[in-house]
């Protein structure tokens, strides 16, 4: 399970995990960019034009969850990172580290991709297949970094609880919509 090997060329650089703030800043500062990129107002406005699942949360929500979230696992992955390539650890450990690295940037990856496909390209379906295989991939993760550092993969279990949420928010917002959220339609009784 979750045999990834550690992949140089698509990993965050070793400073950006044993900097704390850089393991910290770099995801919220991606993850605001992406969302500026988006264009608020646009996204606003599709939240407002399409039908939403039940239990969608107000819109002010998501900035300050997802800062939190991005916060959390850049710290986790600072830490983690950090334990497992410590002179002290094992070379099966350290091995391990370099494999969460790269798992760590490929969740990211996957992460900052998801507005886009679903906000910019308005592609629903391409979205959730994006979100389940971060959340696979966040799985993986955590059951890595649980073998030699459990306070970096508890910190990550909020983060794998939204990506649940989302993922149904995701597949509501497609089936609730004919997985097109792309016309510029009223909803039936909708604000």
């Amino acid at each position: 399970m979750c045999s990834i090997p550690h992949i140089p060329s698509i990993t965050l650089p070793a400073f950006v995990f044993t900097n704390p703030a850089a393991s910290i800043l770099l995801p919220i500062t991606l993850g605001s960019a992406v969302g500026c990129s988006t264009q608020p107002k646009k996204t606003r406005k599709i939240d407002n034009i399409i039908s939403q699942p039940p239990l969608y949360p107000p819109a002010w929500v998501f900035a300050p969850v997802w800062t939190l979230l991005y916060g959390t696992m850049g710290y986790a992955s600072h830490h983690a990172t950090t334990l497992g390539l410590s002179s002290s650890s094992s070379p099966r450990i350290r091995n391990l580290a370099l494999t969460g690295a790269t798992l760590y940037t490929t969740q990211l990856m996957l992460n900052l991709a998801w507005m886009p496909l679903f906000f910019g390209a308005r592609w629903p379906a391409a979205a959730l297949v994006d979100i389940i295989a971060l959340t696979g991939n966040v799985g993986c993760l955590v059951y890595v970094w649980k073998q030699w550092d459990p306070f970096a993969a508890w910190l990550m279990v909020p983060y794998l609880g939204w990506l649940g949420f989302a993922a149904y928010l995701n597949a509501g917002f497609g089936v609730l919509n004919g997985w097109d959220i792309g016309g510029v339609r009223k909803v039936e009784g909708g604000k």
